[in-house]
């Protein structure tokens, strides 16, 4: 039976689907697409509106990635196709030996997230007796059948999905995969589910759209409207596959904001958020091997704290000093919930006296125990005037230039890639993390690095505030704007990484 058959037949997913037929009609076409079925002329039709290829496919499409609006039905969807997959497909049993499980993983950014289509699968297995029978053991977060195959949901960790023979898989919300361990988590796991994916098996990227960045806009750009025989596009908006949805909800989200209704609803990538510093700019300034830089005396440092109250984020302190051509960055501390605040404040204290350190900045949102904690042991905080996004505009510059030296941590590193600029009304910039992304090492790097180009200047010119408008500036505050450099080249010479010096690296 084919997926169409099935997917029809009341006995089978059809008895578990209960809306009227013709909102399903545009995603049958996409079915059709993917496996090559033949189609009459107003299914081409739907297929060139969504897909902008002039044919039709010859032969089955293994990677697809469908961008389709919120509340479309894209999960349910590929709820159908995991099921059909993993009970009427047969073509990976030539390529397992008698015995050996294979696996159909449902991926997305949390277990959270990646349940409703688990529970989609779950629904649709349990709908008839049919199905039924092809159970042998349902398990909180996998639904193993007696043909051998697991229905499994994981998490977006590409060292997790290494090693098993997978029948397909699914990759949820693939726009917004990311992991503060990983600079491109989308990407290494697709990279890491292909060697693992049977000839046939069929990689399914279902979301909606976001920016114009990461792994689903790179795809999209590649394929979309080109007749590859390997890889399909499918965009469509939340009307053209759910006639049923409130329009009016649509109407209203359109005007309280509007380029987010239209990537919700319409799945137009965003032209409003950028990313805001390519993972290559971080490593031409990163020095290899270097994991911190003890103390030289007759050197100022200055340090920035990100506290946390040690449920959810982490409790950060970064150490920089001015060095003879660039700004320096000495010491990245984390300490990951849970913990007790007041034994961090103790260790981070030691720190600072160690590199003759009185005086900590943090912003403002730094709570009142944070200031009584460090002054009772002897430090002082000291309240920084410039919100997270300003410190993180005014260290985009200090990289850009060559003036800064940054330690060798991959954490650090995928925060700094995983950070987002967003334009607002007014020309506003605002930099901020991903939606339940983190930023806490980020911070304190940018922070104190900020904090020692400031010294020197009550205030200097080039310093930039949210609101700034450009006319507000001066000749004289341009040419300032260009941080005075520690490391500026002259013109004609290209920039070198920076060598760790023997006297100046140590492994924490």
């Amino acid at each position: 039976m084919n997926i169409i058959e099935v997917f029809d037949d009341p006995r089978l997913i059809g008895g578990y689907i209960k809306e009227q037929d013709k909102s399903f009609f545009n995603w049958k076409v996409f079915f059709k697409s993917i496996y090559a079925i033949p189609m009459d002329q107003k299914e081409r039709k739907v297929y060139r509106k969504f897909t902008e290829r002039r044919r039709p496919p010859k032969q089955p499409i293994e990677s697809i990635y469908c961008v389709s609006g919120r509340k479309s039905g894209k999960s349910l969807i590929a709820s159908c196709l995991a099921v059909y997959t993993s009970v009427f497909a047969d073509f990976w049993k030539s390529h397992v030996r008698p015995g050996q499980k294979v696996y159909y993983p449902i991926i997305a950014t949390d277990k959270v997230q990646a349940r409703e289509v688990f529970q989609y699968c779950n629904g649709i297995l349990d709908s008839n007796p049919t199905f039924r029978e092809q159970v042998a053991r349902p398990l909180t977060w996998e639904i193993e059948l007696k043909n051998s195959v697991v229905i499994m949901i994981r998490t977006a960790n590409f060292k997790a999905i290494r090693g098993p023979l997978y029948i397909g898989a699914i990759l949820d919300e693939l726009a917004f995969m990311k992991d503060e361990n990983s600079v491109n988590p989308a990407d290494e796991l697709i990279k890491g589910l292909l060697p693992g994916l049977i000839p046939g098996g069929k990689l399914i990227g279902i979301s909606s759209a976001y920016a114009k960045f990461g792994i689903l806009y790179s795809e999209y750009k590649d394929y979309f409207g080109k007749d590859d025989p390997n890889t399909l596009i499918w965009v469509s908006d939340t009307m053209s596959m759910n006639p049923f949805f409130n329009k009016r909800k649509i109407e209203r989200a359109l005007k309280k904001d509007y380029s987010h209704a239209r990537a919700e609803y319409y799945s137009a990538f965003r032209e409003d958020i950028e990313s805001y510093i390519p993972p290559e700019l971080i490593d031409e300034m990163t020095v290899p091997g270097r994991f911190g830089v003890a103390k030289k005396y007759g050197t100022e440092y200055f340090a920035f704290l990100d506290p946390s109250g040690g449920r959810q984020d982490s409790f950060t302190l970064g150490i920089s000093h001015k060095g003879r051509k660039r700004i320096v960055l000495d010491v990245l501390e984390e300490r990951i919930p849970p913990f007790r605040p007041k034994n961090v404040v103790k260790e981070y204290v030691k720190i600072l006296n160690r590199y003759g350190i009185s005086k900590v900045y943090a912003d403002h949102y730094a709570e009142a125990w944070v200031q009584e904690s460090f002054e009772d042991l002897g430090i002082d905080i000291e309240y920084s005037d410039l919100t997270a996004s300003e410190l993180y505009l005014n260290f985009l510059p200090l990289l850009s230039n060559g003036a800064v030296e940054l330690l060798d941590n991959k954490k650090l590193k995928a925060q700094f890639v995983g950070l987002e600029r967003r334009t607002r009304p007014g020309g506003k910039d605002l930099v901020t993390h991903y939606s339940r992304g983190h930023d806490d090492l980020a911070n304190v790097c940018a922070g104190s690095i900020v904090m020692v180009n400031m010294q020197g200047e009550e205030q200097p010119s080039w310093v930039y505030h949210l609101g700034m408008k450009e006319e507000e500036e001066t000749k004289e505050d341009k040419k300032k704007r260009a941080p005075k450099p520690f490391g500026r080249l002259p013109e004609g010479k290209k920039k070198k990484k920076p060598e760790p010096r023997p006297d100046e690296s140590w492994v924490m």
